[in-house]
């Protein structure tokens, strides 16, 4: 599989092909089948299984204490779907921590779900931080809690000379929902980084601006798979049904991945049209394909599901169990 090199997430776009041949193989293009993605079964009614719950719960808790940074900044974006006080306790036993892709999580839940007890840290991270990344989550977390006195950095952080540290700072604009960050977010889509400007776009349209729509359609045919991940799940974060069509046709490309983000994608799109991909993904023996699968299975929501994340539950692989901890608590 052909992918790129990425740090905060595959953003990078890729021209169309030039549109050169021939009226006959145009038109074999246009009668070629399209292929179906899985059958899957009907929605069932099912009531919630607390003993699943309850196992979901502990999952999250003892991913949020693992040696591994990556994990534990996993857990504390899964905690969003905890009880309050678990949320909190997670958040601010980890905000301390010494790696700083375990702060960042941790200020940006804080700030999606406006845990107020985190303030002091957000301020001295937003003041002083030793990391760049770190300290736009501090500010972005502030701002969503009402504290805008150094939301007028994320500018600057915008201009970084760190692509990473401009990525970040374009996906938190757009988590910000304020309509006036796309003046920032219109500069970014002309960065010199592709990275950045795919990820410009996807905060853009985030924040209903259409001008975005384009280069994510575009990305949605890139020949990186990674690319078309991350523009699957950006076309989709609105929850606007207009870009259905666009997500529906990566439900059979030839990489299992990018289908297990498009399932994910129509879940946040209301459909079910992507369970049969994530059944056949949870039995991937690829644990990343199995992590996609149960991160579909939530976004999609049906409680029908229950059962098959039971046994990713149990996987061998912790990303795994964690990712179906998250969509058990998830499912409606």
């Amino acid at each position: 599989m052909k992918m790129r090199t990425i740090v905060t997430c595959a953003l990078l776009l890729c021209l169309l092909a030039g549109c050169s041949a021939g009226r006959k193989d145009n038109q074999a293009k246009l009668t070629r089948p399209v292929p179906r993605p899985p059958a899957y079964p009907e929605r069932r009614m099912v009531a919630p299984k607390a003993e699943l719950i309850n196992r979901a719960i502990s999952q999250i808790q003892e991913s949020s204490r693992s040696n591994s940074g990556y994990i534990r900044a996993h857990a504390i974006e899964a905690a969003k779907y905890l009880p309050p006080e678990l949320m909190t306790e997670i958040v601010l036993a980890n905000v301390e921590h010494p790696a700083s892709i375990v702060r960042f999580a941790c200020f940006l839940t804080a700030g999606e779900m406006r845990i107020g007890q985190i303030r002091p840290y957000a301020i001295r991270s937003a003041r002083n931080s030793s990391d760049k990344n770190v300290q736009a989550a501090a500010i972005f977390a502030l701002h969503r809690m009402g504290d805008t006195r150094f939301s007028r950095t994320l500018e600057q952080l915008a201009v970084d000379a760190d692509r990473r540290v401009r990525a970040n700072t374009a996906m938190l604009l757009g988590l910000l929902g304020e309509p006036s960050a796309t003046r920032v977010l219109n500069r970014q889509m002309r960065d010199v980084d592709p990275v950045v400007r795919l990820q410009a776009a996807e905060a853009m349209w985030r924040l209903r601006d259409e001008s975005a729509l384009e280069p994510l359609v575009i990305a949605t045919v890139s020949r990186y798979p990674d690319d078309q991940m991350i523009a699957a799940l950006a076309l989709a974060a609105p929850r606007n049904p207009r870009v259905t069509e666009h997500v529906r046709g990566m439900l059979t490309t030839a990489y299992p991945e990018v289908n297990l983000v498009a399932a994910r994608a129509m879940g946040m799109l209301g459909s079910d049209e992507g369970y049969g991909v994530a059944m056949e993904g949870m039995k991937s023996r690829d644990a990343r394909q199995r992590q996609l699968a149960a991160m579909a299975f939530g976004a999609i929501g049906r409680m029908d599901a229950q059962d098959m994340l039971g046994k990713l539950l149990e996987d061998k692989d912790e990303d795994v169990r964690l990712a179906a901890a998250a969509a058990l608590l998830q499912l409606r």
